[in-house]
């Protein structure tokens, strides 16, 4: 008989926030919002729950951010700050458990705790021992949920934002889940969203009524995934502390290098395409696109750019890539190989758009990427071919 899982969630709302209020407290209860200054197009790294309230978003352009909430105070993001405050929120987790997953910067820990109720008592017991060493070791106050699986922990935290505490009982995932929006559930990208919205399903239990035939149907083999997800069900594991991260690497080798940009964006867009499906069926999103390239010369070029917001998409995949490759291909020496790496990836966000025009566009591209996996998967991968690709 399999032992039920125990996995806590703890997450530091508004971390970047969190750490500046720690080292100035003149900050406590006053809207602030973290974005680069001076930058002709700042966007939003991170806002308080005030600034929140006012309208501010995350990846917001500032201009727009400041107009919502005109006395907030502008911080500069400080990377360093952040990367300090995760490493000693890890070490504060380390007694509880071995198997201990951190976010990127951002203040989120998953603790896998199963099967050591006799060393260290019941979960929740080390849920509250846990929150209250980072907050006696950081000053930071988190929010703790604890729940069977990932996915139902990290949707549990997201009731309670930005303080509280929440326990889902083993058995009670799908009556959990049942009545709250879709766009909590997290691996439930805005594609999903918008598909369901053309039918009025908006909570996981109007979706949960959808049979599996009628799933297959809406979301291809994705549907499976998503049956599982409504239903709270959710294997996969905490990572221990200490192993690599996920990502998606594909590589390209040419038989004869070359130097033609044509045939490179080519083959750069098969690889991407190559990417993006593995992301998808996945239930991924890259936030981070990063490129080798290795001349005949044996010369080596790496370079890198965030992805903003995180995506699966072939499209913006390629706008990406092909920025990053114009940053390493500055030789005209030929090209031998080319590597497209795709990591810091994480559940797809679900937030839609905030305008009419941008929505439309967005769901427009997510049924068009639907569409050509669903016909991929059904036909073949050469099925379905975009056109600059044809001489690949």
């Amino acid at each position: 008989m399999l032992m039920e899982r125990a996995i806590i969630h703890i997450n530091v709302a508004d971390f970047a926030v969190a750490v500046e209020r720690v080292l100035d407290r003149r900050l406590d209860g006053r809207p602030v919002i973290i974005a680069p200054q001076g930058a002709a197009r700042a966007t939003v790294y991170d806002m308080s729950e005030e600034a929140f309230q006012a309208g501010v978003r995350k990846q917001m352009p500032l201009g727009r951010a400041l107009r919502r909430c005109r006395d907030a105070k502008v911080l500069p993001p400080r990377s360093h700050r952040y990367a300090q405050a995760m490493d000693r929120m890890l070490r504060s987790a380390l007694p509880s458990s071995p198997l201990i997953e951190p976010g990127d910067r951002d203040g989120h820990l998953f603790v896998d705790v199963t099967g050591s109720s006799r060393l260290l008592g019941p979960p929740v017991d080390v849920a509250w021992r846990l929150g209250r060493r980072i907050l006696e070791d950081l000053n930071l106050t988190p929010i703790w949920s604890l729940a069977t699986s990932k996915l139902v922990a990290k949707t549990a935290s997201r009731l309670v934002k930005p303080l509280g505490e929440y326990i889902v009982d083993p058995g009670d995932e799908a009556a959990f889940l049942a009545p709250l929006p879709l766009f909590l559930l997290p691996g439930i990208e805005r594609g999903d969203l918008a598909r369901l919205n053309d039918f009025n399903i908006s909570r996981v239990f109007q979706a949960n009524q959808l049979t599996a035939d009628q799933m297959q149907a809406l979301f291809g083999d994705r549907g499976h995934f998503i049956r599982d997800r409504l239903q709270g069900i959710d294997p996969s594991p905490v990572r221990p502390v200490g192993q690599s991260p996920p990502r998606v690497v594909q590589i390209k080798e040419f038989g004869n290098d070359t130097n033609d940009r044509f045939r490179m964006e080519r083959c750069l867009y098969r690889l991407v395409e190559a990417a993006g499906r593995k992301l998808r069926q996945q239930a991924l999103a890259a936030r981070r696109i990063g490129m080798v390239i290795e001349h005949t010369d044996g010369v080596r070029r790496i370079r890198q750019t965030a992805a903003k917001p995180a995506t699966a998409d072939d499209f913006a995949l390629f706008s990406h890539a092909r920025r990053v490759l114009d940053l390493a291909w500055t030789r005209r020496t030929r090209l031998r190989r080319i590597t497209l790496i795709c990591d810091r990836l994480i559940d797809p966000p679900a937030q839609r758009p905030l305008f009419v025009a941008e929505r439309r566009r967005a769901e427009k591209q997510n049924h068009l990427m639907a569409s050509i996996d669903r016909i991929r998967h059904r036909f073949g991968t050469d099925a379905l071919v975009v056109g600059r690709t044809l001489a690949a």
